[in-house]
């Protein structure tokens, strides 16, 4: 038996491999003793023989084998050019190790699997190839295959659906394979490449926690399998037949873990900083107040309308203007001109330029929509090429479109050209980059064909910052975020909907990368009607923006939105680096947050009242991560909106309170009582 440990202040992996074999991961979490010793650790774990099982039980190793009689779901299948099940023995060959790095191979008849695992930033992070001397077909490659620890109780993993993203499911431990697959191209609403493995009694604050992130926005499959001797397994990887044909090399992408001895919140901190420090290079800082003018004018673009929202919009405290779809080909609705990015001279005459300059002079800077893999038949592009569309003609549309195949240089070429020639016609500093129609299959190289084309543009145009969006939440993940710098999270702006959608998403999410705008007083998706007030915080808690027609509002909403807005930028240099830690309330009609300063030195906390309660009074609100032993000033930052329902003489009313770190996490904080459909803030330093 041969071992390896890897290890951080934060936790402890240890390797172990049988003579000549693949090695597994025989422990993953809390810090283990220096002088713990491996062999017995990984040998304590060997599993009893009995009846009804083979004479030897195969080990759950980075890549179980068929040949070695594993019992459930292998982590390799592929098959000659001939089609034949070609079913390797890998043998352990080169290993290279440190303190915080473990990269090997393994070989077998001219195939070679590659595994790579690495302790960084506080984060597992892990990766596998293959590598044939001859073409095979890989049906299906997993990212290195982690056991699950036998004391989790269950499985949390992530749907959802257009304007309803981030929906947790929860799944108890039972025989049999748990499957998610995302089979239409991209990471998807319905099934984002995420889980979540916890341990009996687990909340926000407390319990082990694993969680795991798979880095590819091209459709992924995840298998979940409790196997028959009550061994359990997880493997992420590409959907299967997502390498097309006869290939001598495929890799998976990097499979992400955090391991937290202190709660969901202790996982999603780590990859929360990750994730900020993964985009902050391209992403503009300070972060700007966003307007995109989509829900204002939808297609009809007219100079001098938009001339007077961009000036509203400057006035209210935005920072950026967005102009979204219809400014290019002859785009007057959606089933038109996607591929022609050419500026419409009929509604910019001048080209964009002009109108850029105006947004600059306003304050703010200029942004553009752009869907560039996708294109309508109705299209210049279309008649000219359409070998470029990726999949048959005959496929069915979805929004009018189709797509079109990256995976051709010439695509690549013409679409670099395009976009490059817009980027420089104008001081452009954005571009929201849109996905609106599911693929017609998987296929790797469509995103390795869009890796190219984001590279490209990226050196070609260094200070353009990228967003993610796919009808809202479509494309996240850890892949497409190595690209860009922001994510539109939901295209509902219903902020009642927002605030369970982002409170959800920030057990991987930051806020600094997370789009949240103020949307029309009546929601374009939902039909509902809330307050300014409500609609302003919910934004405000995330990367803030407007996406209404400012000359909806009247003078009190707009000064509303002003005082929100001026808030947030006055602690957005803080909050924008804070930890978003979500809170246990014993109300299920409460959904609460606080955000953390890494220094711990200052603290906001959210407390929206989604429904009507069960109970007539609010019930105290739990905070965590603070200094037990410190001292803390707490006061409501919107007293000023408190009902007329109110009546109670409160303290926390009529000023700042002080209070310890303990009394805030034991106890909590009692609120005045409010209507559904608003919200508490709450700000906290420690003294």
């Amino acid at each position: 038996m041969q071992t390896w440990r890897l290890d951080d202040e934060i936790q402890t992996v240890v390797l172990a491999a049988p003579e000549g074999g693949l090695p597994g991961i025989a422990y993953w979490g809390a810090p283990l003793p220096a002088s713990e010793d491996l062999a017995t650790l990984a040998a304590a774990q060997v599993v009893d023989v009995s009846g009804g099982m083979m004479d030897a039980t195969a080990p759950i190793s980075v890549c179980p084998e068929a040949r070695r009689a594993f019992p459930g779901q292998p982590g390799l299948r592929l098959s000659d050019a001939q089609g034949r099940a070609v079913t390797p023995c890998l043998a352990l060959g080169t290993v290279e190790a440190g303190p915080d790095r473990f990269e090997a191979t393994a070989s077998e008849g001219g195939i070679t699997y590659q595994l790579s695992l690495h302790l960084r930033e506080g984060l597992l992070v892990s990766k596998a190839a293959l590598e044939m001397d001859a073409p095979h077909r890989v049906e299906w490659l997993a990212a290195p295959v982690l056991p699950v620890p036998a004391q989790s109780d269950g499985l949390t993993d992530v749907s959802g659906r257009w304007i309803g993203e981030f929906q947790l499911q929860r799944h108890d431990w039972r025989p049999g394979i748990h499957l998610r697959e995302a089979r239409q191209g991209r990471s998807g609403h319905e099934h984002p490449p995420f889980a979540l493995l916890t341990t009996p009694g687990t909340t926000n604050a407390a319990g082990e926690v694993w969680a795991l992130a798979y880095g590819w926005p091209g459709g992924h499959r995840m298998v979940a399998e409790e196997l028959p001797d009550g061994r359990r397994q997880i493997q992420f990887g590409h959907a299967t037949g997502a390498y097309d044909g006869l290939v001598t090399r495929v890799e998976s992408a990097e499979l992400t873990g955090a391991y937290s001895a202190a709660g969901l919140n202790g996982a999603a901190v780590r990859l929360q900083r990750h994730l900020r420090a993964l985009t902050a290079p391209r992403a503009r800082q300070p972060r700007p107040v966003h307007y995109n003018c989509w829900e204002a004018v939808y297609f009809d673009h007219d100079r001098a309308v938009l001339d007077e929202i961009a000036e509203q919009a400057a006035e209210l405290g935005a920072e950026r203007f967005v102009l979204d779809d219809g400014w290019f080909g002859r785009r007057d609705d959606d089933t038109t001109s996607l591929g022609d990015w050419e500026i419409d001279p009929r509604k910019w005459p001048d080209g964009l330029a002009p109108f850029a300059e105006y947004v600059r002079d306003l304050g703010m800077g200029f942004g553009l929509w752009v869907e560039p893999e996708m294109v309508n038949f109705d299209s210049a592009l279309y008649r000219a090429h359409p070998d470029w569309l990726l999949g048959p003609a005959d496929q069915p549309p979805g929004r009018q479109q189709y797509v079109l195949d990256l995976a051709q240089e010439a695509v690549r070429d013409h679409l670099f050209k395009r976009l490059d020639a817009v980027l420089s016609s104008a001081p452009i500093e954005y571009l929201k980059w849109d996905h609106n129609r599911l693929l017609p299959m998987v296929d790797a190289a469509q995103v390795a064909g869009l890796y190219d084309l984001l590279d490209r543009l990226h050196a070609a145009h260094p200070t353009v910052e990228i967003e993610s969006c796919a009808s809202g939440g479509g494309r996240i993940d850890l892949g497409i975020l190595s690209r860009t710098q922001r994510v539109w999270l939901s295209d509902s702006n219903d902020a009642l909907e927002r605030l369970r959608i982002q409170h959800d998403a920030a057990l991987f999410l930051p806020a600094a990368i997370t789009g949240s705008h103020v949307g029309p007083r009546t929601c374009h998706t939902s039909g509902r009607v809330l307050d300014m007030s409500f609609r302003g915080w919910v934004a405000a808690q995330r990367h803030m923006g407007f996406e209404m027609d400012p000359r909806e509002l009247t003078e009190d909403e707009a000064a509303t939105l002003r005082e929100i807005t001026l808030w947030w930028k006055t602690n957005r240099d803080w909050r924008m680096q804070a930890d978003i830690l979500r809170l246990d309330s014993r109300d299920p009609a409460v959904i609460a947050e606080a955000q953390l300063a890494q220094d711990g030195s200052r603290f906001v906390v959210f407390v929206g009242q989604a429904a009507t309660s069960a109970q007539i009074a609010p019930r105290p609100l739990a905070l965590c991560g603070l200094d037990p032993e410190a001292m803390y000033e707490v006061d409501l930052v919107n007293r000023d909106q408190a009902s007329h329902l109110s009546r109670g003489a409160m303290p926390i009313k009529d000023g700042p309170l002080t209070l310890s770190g303990q009394a805030l996490m034991r106890h909590g904080l009692t609120l005045p009582w409010r209507f559904p459909g608003t919200m508490w803030v709450v700000e906290g330093r420690r003294l």
